[in-house]
């Protein structure tokens, strides 16, 4: 036919993403399909004959997985320090119960092992435990099963995470902001409060003297002495009378009134001779060096008062890195300041501009990782594959943030927009490869495997919500983005996205992936051999 051009290659992606993209804007009951709406395109024209190359899934997924490493790395570790044996026990139970359901219903319905552990990788949407169940069943009818789950799974999640936050009523401006409350319990607010110097133990004995920093915490922004005001560096010395601003967390400002007695009500005039002004981190070279080494207060006679990471504000010490894009409240002479702002960078323009080697070296990276075999316990061997790998370099390399000239980071909009790219690709195809086959195989092995597929695919959605929703009180971004980091399910976390810009969904989905991976390979081999 004439027209037959318009059904593979870039023609049929674009009319995929184009349609998707529309379908996905229709709202029912305020409810939307958003991006996901190129899924749903993609099966529906798959079916009718549309075909695109796999390079173009391969391509897509393993840059959206990388976009959301790079980032989720920064409070990936945090995370993990602080939550990660609960989220690796939470996946742990949620799998281990999706697998045990699945042998109950294999035992009940009878159907073969090798269907049974194809439609629980596929629910899971894992390739890896596909991989890993072929090679134990050595049977087709594990791929045959999968085919059936994936689609399933795949639109389960989707529908779930639309669906199950308008059930619960859930307020997601709310949850975002116990979301920020959570962190300031790990990163309080950053005060100014002035102090009157009443204590004599300190009277003429210099910030160095009595050790500032080691016994408050805070930082001496700026002094009065003799109604002259100045910014204090090391050598300032303190006198009965005098008025000092010190900047720190509430409870850093309390140890500060045994120091130096009650806070008072009275401002600090700022000298014509001296700044204060907020400055970006841009300069490649302090990138990854501690404040001491580069001592902007000896050298400058310019003090930093307040770091501004990731929207999060915090004290600076000695011992604290300098990070690409950090805000610097910085106060001194306005020489010093001018000078300061220098070495840090400050320059803006850096922020909007993406670098793109270390998107492709980092993504390079990850596909090697990717390829490493690894043992557990003699028993198989597994590996990351494209996707874990990217996901891994992703993590790591955001948090390294920089290895020689290399800038590890990107601008919050080049990676959500990466991100949006590397999804609808992976969608596309996805959708349509499932589409080519899904009714074919509906006919041909009726419509039991598919009920066994939705109980498969809804069981750890369920079961997920019950225990992170009422057991352990998780916030609800935080449960969706688990929710889809243990289903392995990246159309899943692009849902979770699309209703909240915080990092919630990624750090969670980040947190426990890598392990869901290893999981459902470990359960897929335990269900062909039971």
């Amino acid at each position: 036919m004439q027209f037959d051009w318009l059904t593979s290659g870039i023609p049929a992606l674009f009319i995929i993403l184009t349609t998707g993209i529309l379908l996905g804007r229709i709202k029912v009951s305020n409810i939307s399909l958003d991006l996901s709406g190129v899924l749903f395109s993609a099966l529906i024209l798959g079916h009718f004959g549309f075909h695109l190359p796999s390079e173009f899934l391969n391509f897509g997924l393993v840059i959206f997985v990388f976009t959301v490493g790079m980032q989720a790395g920064p409070g990936f570790f945090d995370s993990f320090r602080k939550q990660g044996r609960q989220f690796l026990f939470f996946s742990t139970i949620v799998i281990a119960l999706t697998a045990v359901v699945s042998f109950v219903i294999k035992e009940i319905t009878g159907i073969e092992k090798a269907l049974n552990v194809g439609i629980f990788a596929g629910a899971l949407t894992s390739s890896p435990g596909l991989a890993a169940a072929t090679d134990a069943s050595n049977s087709p009818l594990v791929s045959i099963a999968y085919g059936i789950s994936y689609p399933i799974g795949l639109i389960g999640v989707i529908l779930a995470v639309n669906i199950i936050p308008k059930l619960f009523k859930i307020d997601f401006k709310k949850e975002e902001q116990k979301y920020f409350e959570s962190l300031k319990d790990d990163h309080p607010d950053i005060l100014g409060r002035t102090f009157e110097i009443s204590n004599p133990n300190i009277d003429d004995k210099s910030i160095k003297e009595i050790n500032l920093r080691a016994i408050t915490n805070c930082t001496a922004s700026r002094m009065l002495h003799n109604e002259k005001a100045f910014t204090p560096n090391g050598e300032t010395k303190f006198y009965i009378g005098d008025y000092v601003r010190l900047v720190g967390s509430e409870e850093d400002l309390k140890k500060a009134e045994i120091l130096f007695g009650k806070p008072v009500e009275k401002e600090i005039p700022l000298s014509t001779k001296y700044d204060i002004r907020w400055v970006v981190v841009t300069n490649k070279k302090i990138i990854n060096k501690n404040y001491k080494s580069v001592d902007l207060a000896e050298t400058f006679n310019a003090q930093v008062v307040k770091i501004r990471r990731s929207g999060i504000d915090l004290t600076p010490t000695p011992s604290t890195f300098f990070r690409f894009g950090d805000k610097l409240l910085i106060a001194g002479s306005i020489d010093g300041v001018e000078k300061a702002s220098k070495i840090v960078g400050d320059n803006k323009k850096m922020l909007s501009e993406t670098d793109i080697l270390p998107i492709f070296l980092g993504i390079l990276v990850g596909i090697v990782l990717g390829k490493i075999k690894i043992p557990f316990f003699g028993l198989f061997e597994f590996s990351l594959g494209n996707t874990g790998g990217a996901l891994i370099a992703g993590l790591a390399l955001s948090k390294i943030g920089k290895t020689g000239p290399i800038l590890w980071t990107m601008s919050s909009s080049a990676n959500q927009l990466l991100r949006k790219i590397g999804l609808i690709l992976f969608l596309a195809v996805v959708g349509t490869m499932a589409g080519e086959h899904l009714v074919e195989t509906m006919q041909n092995q009726g419509f039991m495997l598919i009920w066994i597929s939705v109980v498969i695919t809804f069981v750890p959605i369920i079961i997920g919500i019950f225990i992170g929703h009422f057991i352990l009180k998780i916030n609800f971004l935080t449960l969706l983005g688990l929710i889809t980091g243990l289903m392995t399910s990246t159309p899943g976390l692009g849902a979770v996205q699309s209703k909240s810009d915080t990092n919630a969904g990624p750090v969670a989905y980040a947190t426990v992936y890598p392990f869901a991976l290893v999981l459902v390979i470990i359960f897929s081999q335990l269900l062909v051999l039971i």
